[in-house]
């Protein structure tokens, strides 16, 4: 039996998350039964992280486990073939078996996309929030910072999280405007439920000034999830990969 590691993109928009559900269309359901009828034997995804509803990846990573012959260049063109064009399988390697996607992550870079457009673009409507009021960038970014380092961002978790510990570690925080698209891009050893959505959801509200940036601190301080912005929508956010110790 052998372990692969597997690199996946896709639009997120017409499935119910990445992780397997009973009513419901996911990425895993897709990926699991594409693989299966290629390698002859039951096979089970596990992914670095479960993108919600309408979410997208670019470097989603995930690990299966098969007895198969089939070289990894091969089973890219085989996988691929089974897949429907809203899902890619960029890469495949063979694996120590002792790998996890998500338990061997050192960090996850996500992007959060914003539209800034007095009119919505139909060829981005899909992977970024169409916003239409002025935001003041140099604000946003001014207030990134206090959410950079290790904190408890208990008030940046939605609630049903099961999670042990809320304390996680944000490295970098950028937020730049190109053209019309704002784009927040955060790399962190990890992600509380919903963390990133309303990271940037509150980051919008400094940007029409109903928060400053120094109100940021406060609210972290405080661990209290009313005190944060509201949660962005998820069409604006995208994984685009996660890197590990030996990366």
């Amino acid at each position: 039996m052998s372990r692969f590691k597997v690199i996946v993109a896709y639009d997120g928009t017409n499935y119910h998350g990445f992780q397997k559900q009973n009513n419901a269309l996911t990425i895993q359901e897709v990926l699991e039964k594409a693989i299966t009828s290629i390698v002859q034997q039951p096979i089970e995804i596990i992914g670095a992280g479960r993108t919600d509803t309408g979410v997208h990846a670019k470097g989603q990573c995930c690990v299966f486990d098969a007895k198969t012959n089939i070289p990894e260049e091969n089973l890219i063109k085989a996988i691929n073939s089974r897949l429907p064009k809203d899902i890619v399988v960029k890469n495949v390697q063979s694996v120590q078996e002792n790998f996890h996607p998500r338990y061997s992550a050192k960090r996850k870079i996500y992007r959060y996309q914003i539209l800034n457009s007095k009119t919505c673009d139909p060829f981005l409507y899909r992977y970024a929030y169409f916003y239409p009021h002025t935001l003041e960038i140099s604000l946003m970014q001014e207030a990134a910072k206090y959410i950079i380092g290790e904190h408890d961002f208990k008030c940046f978790c939605s609630a049903g999280s099961s999670v042990q510990s809320t304390i996680r570690t944000v490295y970098s925080l950028d937020v730049n405007k190109h053209d019309e698209l704002v784009c927040i891009e955060i790399c962190g050893n990890g992600f509380l439920y919903n963390m990133v959505r309303i990271i940037a959801g509150t980051l919008i509200q400094v940007g029409i000034k109903k928060l400053s940036p120094k109100e940021i601190q406060n609210i972290i301080d405080g661990k209290d999830r009313k005190g944060s912005g509201p949660t962005a929508p998820p069409e604006g956010l995208t994984m685009m990969e996660v890197n590990y110790e030996d990366e």
